[in-house]
């Protein structure tokens, strides 16, 4: 069963017309904001793939993609989970150069997924992936990369604010930055999640880095596969969400493993057996392209901006009866 929370006295500022006309302003507007900031073209992706290419997302490890068989070939295909290997791939196919990069509309199926006022087991989001140089691949890269995004958001949020004056959503654009292990440190009580609350609580937009690795605690901040992100240059961008009263992850973002993050991390993970696999193969003979990349949630983010409190009022995806029974007592009408 679904968790969720409707504050008492919750009421949707724009009805259900507005707010259809509203997702398509957001996602044109920040979709632009997004390609001038970080210099992305728009490009095709996949829905499945082959799982024996490895190009999945395996997110923490645990998750089980949507498998179907294929008539035609006799083999197997797999929904994807997110397109974070697929992105670099396509990168070096397309013939991109360093400082290009490319986004795409990407849908997913997590069908184990938990449920709640967050989550669905629908996703949706903007892949994006940047080829980088080994100069640029520091942490003040990173940073820049992330006051980008951040700033394309809140453009995003003043032009909608002028369509739509009765959106009082607030953000801040300065970003605190904090360590997974600092964040640790000052908080040693509280699980990850809560963590976040109470830091971008005080703080309204962070980010939380090097995401991945086991802490002093022997627990890492949150689960990252081995085989994308380097554990030491990625991490989450987070707000304050008002409409909540919590902290809202936006996106999950990082600069990508070299041959050297790769080895170690596969090492960590226990998961050498994907040496084998052709991502693999390619990324650790330095076949690859450095790059920086990330997903950002479409339906999060016009949760966020349109002060939503469900994400079902934003996007259209199946709930159980007490999710649905709760909604219908608050007056929040489902997608």
């Amino acid at each position: 069963m679904s968790k969720i929370y409707i504050p008492d006295g919750y009421a949707s500022t724009l009805g259900m017309y507005d707010t259809q006309t509203a997702i398509g302003i957001l996602k044109r507007t920040f979709e632009e904001r997004l390609c001038l900031a970080l210099n992305l073209k728009r490009v095709s992706a996949p829905l499945f793939v082959d799982p024996a290419t490895g190009l999945n997302d395996d997110l923490s490890g645990v998750e089980r993609p949507v498998r179907f068989d294929l008539k035609e070939t006799g083999k197997d295909a797999v929904v994807v989970h997110s397109l974070a290997k697929w992105k670099r791939m396509a990168l070096k196919a397309y013939g991109f150069s360093a400082g290009e990069g490319l986004y795409t509309d990407m849908n997913a199926i997590r069908r184990d997924e938990e449920m709640d006022n967050l989550h669905s087991v629908y996703t949706d989001q903007w892949d994006w992936e940047k080829i980088i140089t080994r100069e640029t691949r520091t942490e003040d890269y990173l940073k820049k990369v992330v006051q980008g995004i951040v700033g394309a958001i809140c453009d995003t949020l003043d032009y909608l604010k002028c369509r739509y004056p009765q959106i009082d959503v607030k953000l801040t654009r300065a970003v605190t930055f904090i360590t997974a292990q600092e964040l640790e440190n000052l908080y040693p009580y509280l699980p990850p999640e809560a963590r976040e609350h109470e830091f971008v609580k005080e703080h309204k937009t962070a980010f939380v880095m090097q995401i991945g690795d086991k802490l002093q605690s022997g627990k890492p901040h949150g689960n990252r596969a081995p085989d994308y992100d380097d554990w030491k240059l990625n991490g989450d961008i987070l707000f304050w969400d008002d409409a909540l009263g919590c902290a809202m992850e936006i996106s999950s973002m990082g600069i990508r493993v070299d041959e050297k993050a790769l080895d170690e991390q596969l090492k960590k993970a226990g998961a050498d057996e994907r040496r084998e696999l052709p991502f693999h193969k390619a990324l650790l003979a330095g076949e690859l392209p450095l790059t920086i990349g990330g997903g950002i949630g479409q339906s999060r983010l016009s949760m966020l901006l349109l002060g939503k409190a469900h994400i079902g009022e934003v996007q259209v995806s199946l709930w159980d009866e007490e999710t649905k029974k709760i909604c219908r007592e608050k007056g929040v009408v489902l997608l």
